[in-house]
């Protein structure tokens, strides 16, 4: 069996300092909003480049204590993109606002800024772009919308911890951003986990707030907040990681380009790289019109493949009535036809050759 990504292995590489992280922390009984959470937030600010970073609970509460903070409500519309996992939408429908979904570039999978601005409103309160698997969305004509527009940029950083445009941090551009730690992300934690950044001082304390129950001072409460605080274990076993992040983003920049470069002659479309950003390969997605066909060689075969996404957004059950009048052309063409493959730092060579090898024998004998 070849996973989608393999954890144990990373796993087995840092084990030592994370339990012995771990026994650290059960010994002082530091579990909430202890030192390793503070710490951790602290070097993942410096890392990323921003004022300030506050440890959530999971990546869908950092997209929502994030648009809380920007004072996102009812009445108000977020342009978002169709083509990513469903968080992104529960997020705005979680403070009473609207995702208005655009459609995608074809090439880059990420919001078309060209379809932002057609879809701009006086409603429209706030644009939020997701690098989608570890591409850094167009930010350099996003940006100056925003500016243009009066409007909030909320990064959804959920697949980007990392990626660099310019030389900045996907993450550093927006007025806030979120983050996610799922186990399988490039910056994984052992279960859920986010983060919430940003440069203003206003927006973090309020953020401190949200994440505690609405509390500055304990037992005192200023709003109605919410439990959604990183746990100190968690913290332990990020802050180990996050000082590797680097390593870890080029073995999947490696594993990705070594894809690349041996399906270059097959009919299908390996990910584009746009070069406006460094892309981190959170997934390996292509996209092939025997896709079906693939997928089933490859689950036959017990080789890790997946479908992000089959579903658009704006098709889902949830969502389908109320969007019944959107066409999204480019989105529906890439949900039926992408397929992502196994991708992590530790992927071997020689295993990317016989997961290709599966895949050229299945399209073309």
């Amino acid at each position: 069996m070849i996973p989608m990504v393999n954890l144990k292995a990373q796993y087995e590489e840092i084990r030592d300092e994370i339990e012995q992280g771990i026994a650290e922390t059960i010994a002082n009984c530091s579990f909430i909003l202890g030192p390793n959470v503070q710490n951790f937030e602290k070097e993942a600010a410096e890392y990323l480049g921003v004022k300030h970073a506050v440890g959530v609970a999971s990546g869908t509460d950092a997209l929502h204590l994030a648009l809380l903070a920007e004072g996102i409500g009812a009445g108000d519309e977020v342009i978002t993109t169709p083509f990513t996992f469903i968080a992104t939408a529960e997020a705005i429908c979680y403070v009473g606002a609207t995702p208005v979904f655009v459609d995608i570039d074809p090439k880059t999978f990420n919001i078309d800024p060209d379809a932002i601005e057609a879809a701009i409103t006086p409603k429209t309160k706030a644009i939020m772009p997701v690098h989608l698997f570890g591409q850094p969305a167009d930010l350099s004509r996003i940006q100056p919308l925003c500016e243009k527009h009066g409007l909030k940029l909320i990064e959804d950083c959920a697949q980007s911890f990392g990626a660099r445009v310019k030389g900045r941090q996907t993450g550093s551009f927006g007025s806030s951003a979120g983050f996610s730690f799922f186990p399988s992300k490039n910056l994984g934690a052992f279960g859920d986990g986010g983060l919430v950044v940003t440069q203003s001082d206003e927006i973090a304390e309020k953020l401190k707030m949200y994440h505690n129950h609405g509390s500055k001072v304990r037992y005192y409460h200023d709003v109605i907040g919410y439990n959604s605080r990183l746990d100190d274990i968690q913290a332990v076993i990020l802050r180990v990681k996050l000082k590797r992040i680097e390593q870890y983003n080029a073995g999947r920049r490696r594993a990705a380009h070594l894809y690349s470069e041996l399906m270059a002659d097959l009919p299908l479309s390996t990910p584009f790289e746009d070069g406006l950003g460094e892309h981190v390969y959170h997934q390996y997605t292509l996209l092939c019109d025997r896709r079906d066909d693939v997928l089933k060689t490859l689950q036959d075969q017990q080789i890790g493949c997946a479908v992000y996404y089959p579903v658009p957004l704006h098709k889902q059950n949830v969502f389908k009535d109320a969007y019944a009048h959107v066409k999204l052309p480019v989105t529906e063409q890439v949900s039926a036809t992408c397929l992502s493959l196994p991708i992590c730092p530790s992927l071997e060579d020689k295993t990317i050759e016989q997961i290709v090898g599966v895949i050229r024998k299945t399209l073309v004998g």
